[in-house]
């Protein structure tokens, strides 16, 4: 496996780690885990689907409603199940925290297996299938929150991007199979069957989910924090397929050691509270989990999930005629999605990394929205009409749309949600990130049905006004977000103060190679109590390579 890695992953941990790290299990416990992710693309994929069918519209009144109670009864029904996505993300933190990833997860499947069975035993009551739905949510964002997590602790520096990017290939290979799983329903079943059978698969990932933990191991990371040292060394072992007396092992465990004693003798207490103090308090922590919460609302913000929820409707008004025709876009649109994140994963996460991805893919992203809208709004599509060349070139522009995404703010939002912050602030920041992502996904899915039927003919300013965010994604990540690839996950606590620092001051930047000794004292001496620490790794990716001089061996970590 390591020869493989070492064509398409060109990092210097890469080249530096031992083959042997790049073993079965820690391939295994990423797929098993990102299981989650599946359950979250299959519940967002499947919905979209189901509310076109016409039985499910006669069993829940929408056949006679008009344009606009449609919409709002489809935003009802889709939305619903962000809203526990919402709370179930942050209560994930503190079970996460105190019972560990592994049960969190196979909680989290047992919790959206509960409400998947409340959506099928609906039966035409709007209010069960909101009340499942809100169950279903709760486990799906927890599951949202813990995987990542789970992943990032467990996974070998020099492809940690691309095994905490699965849960990204995951998403989408559920949205793949719930738009075809949509398709085949239409096609051949008949009766109330035909929007039961999908919504009973959602629950397929969920038990996939549950049976692969049961194999898993839990977090070394973890098991450290819970000052259960042998279990993490032997866990740590077992994962990285070496010995206990290796260098590479004794080294990464030293340092899980070193980072944990250090913040408990900086901070003190572990509580909620306490930890909320310290994310909210210490400037450095404050900045991570601010650009965390700034990511996730930009990738909701992209756009993309009015698409995945909405995909028959968009499709329609982009002239594409038929109900069975619509789903089989969408099914053509998920395959796209799901390619185009296998390809970032395995050739560009740990390669290119994830600023210059988030960077181009902001504009590319843009730019495909931008044409959308312009012809919708130019020459709109004619019921029974053909589709005009300019039309063929808006329909492509969804699946460039889709690639892009998965090329950029699809998988490296989580990856990089779940690197930065520090090991005790590490769960609680992922679930602010997560909690952040569902809230805002709630608004993209009660707002778009909406602003499709009421933002300009057949909605040609939601696509500009998407647009229009995609494009300020590009100066945000610009001047906020450094590189991370093949950092040791407690060796990337110092550079986002560093880029802030260069954002609020360019002189002050550019003379801080010449006055390093002095900076030192001044930055180890200000309010953020962390001390000097080692941080390995090449910084000249940072923004307009802030770092070049910096001295390689010792960096002033402030948070």
């Amino acid at each position: 496996m390591s020869w493989l890695l070492k064509k398409v992953i060109h990092n210097e941990a890469m080249k530096e780690d031992p083959k042997e790290i790049y073993g079965w299990r820690v391939f295994m416990l990423a797929c098993s885990a990102c299981c989650g992710g599946m359950l979250f693309g299959m519940d967002s994929g499947i919905i979209g689907g189901v509310l076109t069918m016409p039985a499910f519209k006669s069993k829940y009144g929408l056949e006679n409603a008009s344009k606009v109670e449609q919409a709002n009864l489809s935003a009802n029904i889709v939305s619903t199940l962000q809203a526990g996505c919402f709370f179930g993300a942050l209560f994930a933190s503190p079970i996460a925290d105190k019972w560990g990833r592994k049960k969190a997860l196979m909680g989290a499947a047992v919790v959206s297996v509960l409400g998947i069975v409340m959506q099928c035993a609906a039966s035409g009551h709007l209010e069960a299938m909101y009340i499942g739905r809100l169950v279903t949510g709760f486990g799906v964002g927890a599951a949202s929150m813990i995987n990542p997590l789970y992943v990032s602790e467990n996974a070998p520096r020099a492809i940690r991007g691309g095994l905490t990017g699965l849960y990204q290939l995951f998403i989408t290979m559920g949205i793949m199979l719930a738009f075809w799983i949509n398709y085949g329903s239409l096609l051949h079943i008949k009766g109330p069957a035909v929007y039961l059978v999908p919504l009973a698969m959602q629950g397929l990932p969920a038990v996939l989910l549950f049976a692969g933990m049961l194999l898993c191991n839990e977090s070394p990371r973890w098991l450290a924090r819970q000052d259960r040292w042998e279990e993490a060394r032997a866990t740590l072992c077992r994962v990285r397929n070496l010995p206990s007396d290796h260098p590479y092992l004794e080294a990464e465990f030293q340092a899980i050691a070193t980072q944990l004693e250090q913040e408990r003798a900086l901070v003190g207490g572990s509580g909620f509270w306490d930890l909320m103090r310290e994310m909210w308090t210490i400037p450095g922590n404050r900045k991570r989990a601010i650009i965390s919460i700034f990511l996730m609302i930009c990738q909701q913000m992209t756009g993309t999930n009015a698409i995945n929820y909405y995909a028959p409707q968009i499709f329609k008004n982009l002239g594409v005629v038929g109900n069975a025709t619509n789903l089989f876009a969408t099914g053509v649109y998920g395959i796209v999605k799901m390619v185009a994140c296998g390809v970032f994963l395995i050739f560009v996460a740990d390669s290119l990394g994830r600023r210059r991805s988030l960077l181009w893919t902001s504009i590319a992203q843009g730019l495909a929205m931008l044409y959308i809208g312009l012809y919708v709004r130019i020459a709109p599509p004619v019921e029974g009409a053909p589709v005009i060349p300019a039309g063929y070139v808006a329909l492509v522009c969804i699946f460039l749309f889709a690639a892009f995404f998965q090329f950029g703010w699809g998988p490296v939002c989580w990856i990089y949600v779940s690197e930065i912050p520090t090991a005790r602030l590490r769960s609680l920041n992922v679930a602010f990130g997560a909690a952040t992502q569902w809230l805002f996904n709630f608004v993209v899915a009660r707002a778009v049905p909406n602003m499709l039927a009421t933002v300009g003919a057949n909605g040609y300013g939601t696509y500009i006004i998407f647009a229009c965010f995609c494009f300020s994604m590009s100066v945000f990540v610009w001047f906020f977000i450094p590189e991370t690839k093949g950092e040791i996950i407690s060796g990337l606590s110092g550079i986002l103060l560093i880029v802030f620092q260069g954002c609020l001051s360019r002189r002050w930047m550019s003379s801080l190679a010449p006055h390093s000794s002095s900076i030192t004292r001044r930055l180890t001496q200000s309010e953020d109590p962390w001390e000097v620490t080692p941080l390995l790794g090449r910084w000249e990716s940072l923004p307009r390579r802030m770092l070049r001089e910096w001295p390689s061996k010792s960096f002033p970590s402030l948070v």
